[in-house]
C-alpha cells in the first residue's frame, strides 16, 4: 500500500509570515489575486532553488479558509482525484466515494512542488479540477462529482526540465523568480530567516499587525469583487492587447479579464477612504490590465527560437495605448463630460508592499534595508527556455 506523508500541512508550527517575505512582491501579488479569484486558473512559479517559492506559498495559507495540501510526485491517480468503492456498490447498491487530494484542497491551496516532473495525466486532472471547480470520478459506469475549488500553485526549477507548452498554457498566471543581486536585500533576507529560526513565535508576533492588515484588505477586496465592472470597452482593450501579441486561442483574454477584475478590487480595497457606494461599479483601469497582461502573456506569446524571452514592455505599452485609443468610455460623450475620464486612478494613501504601482515597502516593525529588490521584485518577465 502506498505511503504518503504530509499530504496536508497542519498549522501546528509557526509559519513564516507572508508580510515578512522580502524581494518577491510580484509573486506575492500573483498569489493574492489568484486567492481572490481562483477562476484565474492558478500560478506556476518558475525559478532557481533557494528563491523562497515554497516559503511564500505556505505563508499564504493562513489567509484562506482551507488548508494547504501537498500533492506528492509519487501519488497515484486514485490518491489525487479520489475513488469509488465498487465492492460497496455491488454489495449494498450504494456508491461510496473515497475523497482524494483534490477534494481535500477544497477552499485552500493545492501545492505541487516540481510540477514539471508530475506525470502529464495527473497534471491534466489537476488542471481540469482547477478550471471547473469540481472533481469528477468515473469507475465501471459509475460517476461521482464533488466540489473542488482551490488555489492551484505549481513550482518548478527549469534546470530539471520544462512543462509541455499545452500544459503551461492552462495555468492562468506564470511568474519567474530569481534571487536579488542587491547585497542589502540579501542581507535582510538572511537576517529575517535567522530571526525566525531562533524564535518563531516572537518573529510571527513581530509581523502580526502587518498580516492582520493584509488579511483585512483581502477580505475587503473579496467583498468588492462583484462590484468590478467588465464593460465592453474594457473587454475590447483586453482583446486588442492579446491580438497585438498574437497569442493562440482565447484563454489569455479570459485570464487577463479575470485577473484585471481581481486587481481592480485589490487596488480599491487598499484605500479605506475611497470605498465605492453600494451599487456603484468599480472601473477597471489601464494599470489593472497591464498588471494582468504582465502575468498572463509571457508564457503564451508566440516567439521564434531566436527571440528574446519574456515580454517586450515597449510593445505592451504601445498595445495598451492603442487599445485605450480604440476603446474609450467617453468617446461618445460630450466634451464637457470627458474631463472626468482624465482623473487619476484610485490609489491607496499608504502604498502597500504588494501594490504593483509602488516601490517595495518593508514592514514598519523591522529594520529593513529598504533597498529595491532584484529582477523578481521588479516584476521580471517569465522566461522560457
Amino acid at each position: 500500500m502506498e505511503k504518503i506523508t504530509s499530504a496536508t500541512t497542519a498549522q501546528t508550527e509557526p509559519t513564516f509570515p507572508f508580510t515578512a517575505i522580502v524581494g518577491q512582491q510580484r509573486l506575492q501579488l500573483a498569489l493574492i489575486l489568484t486567492a481572490l479569484s481562483p477562476e484565474i486558473g492558478g500560478v506556476v512559479i518558475r525559478g532557481e532553488k533557494g528563491t523562497a517559492k515554497t516559503t511564500t506559498v505556505r505563508a499564504l495559507a493562513p489567509f484562506l479558509s482551507g488548508s494547504l495540501v501537498n500533492l506528492p510526485l509519487g501519488a497515484t491517480e486514485d490518491r489525487v482525484v479520489g475513488s469509488i468503492d465498487v465492492e460497496t456498490v455491488l454489495t449494498t447498491g450504494h456508491a461510496q466515494f473515497n475523497p482524494g487530494l483534490l477534494s481535500a484542497a477544497d477552499g485552500g491551496i493545492l501545492y505541487v512542488d516540481e510540477i514539471n516532473l508530475l506525470p502529464d495525466h495527473l497534471v491534466d486532472s489537476v488542471l481540469d479540477a482547477a478550471a471547473t471547480g469540481r472533481v469528477v470520478v468515473e469507475r465501471d459506469g459509475i460517476s461521482h462529482s464533488a466540489t473542488s475549488r482551490f488555489v492551484l500553485v505549481g513550482t518548478m526549477n527549469p534546470e530539471e526540465g520544462e512543462l509541455r507548452p499545452q500544459l503551461l498554457d492552462r495555468f492562468g498566471l506564470a511568474i519567474d523568480v530569481t534571487a536579488s543581486k542587491d547585497p542589502a536585500v540579501r542581507a535582510e533576507i538572511v537576517a529575517r530567516r535567522l530571526d525566525f529560526d531562533a524564535d518563531p513565535e516572537s518573529f510571527v508576533t513581530r509581523f502580526a499587525a502587518d498580516d492582520e492588515a493584509l488579511h483585512a484588505r483581502i477580505d475587503r477586496a473579496r467583498a468588492l469583487l462583484d462590484d468590478v465592472e467588465l464593460t465592453p470597452n474594457i473587454l475590447g482593450q483586453i482583446a486588442t492587447v492579446c491580438a497585438a501579441f498574437d497569442v493562440d486561442g482565447m484563454r489569455a483574454d479570459i485570464v487577463i479579464a479575470r485577473t484585471a477584475r481581481a486587481h481592480a478590487a485589490w487596488r480599491v480595497a487598499g484605500d479605506e477612504s475611497a470605498q465605492p457606494a453600494p451599487g456603484n461599479p468599480i472601473e477597471i483601469t489601464a494599470e489593472d490590465i497591464k498588471v494582468a497582461a504582465e502575468m498572463a502573456l509571457p508564457h503564451r506569446r508566440r516567439r521564434d527560437p531566436f527571440d528574446e524571452p519574456g515580454l517586450d514592455q515597449e510593445q505592451l505599452d504601445d498595445a495598451l495605448q492603442d487599445a485605450e485609443e480604440q476603446f474609450r468610455d467617453d468617446q461618445n460623450q460630450p466634451e464637457s463630460d470627458s474631463e472626468t475620464s482624465d482623473q487619476p486612478e484610485v490609489k491607496p494613501e499608504k502604498p502597500s508592499q504588494f501594490d504593483s504601482n509602488s516601490e517595495p515597502q518593508e514592514p514598519q516593525q523591522s529594520n529593513s534595508a529598504g533597498s529595491k529588490g532584484g529582477r523578481a521584485a521588479e516584476g521580471a518577465p517569465f522566461r522560457r527556455s
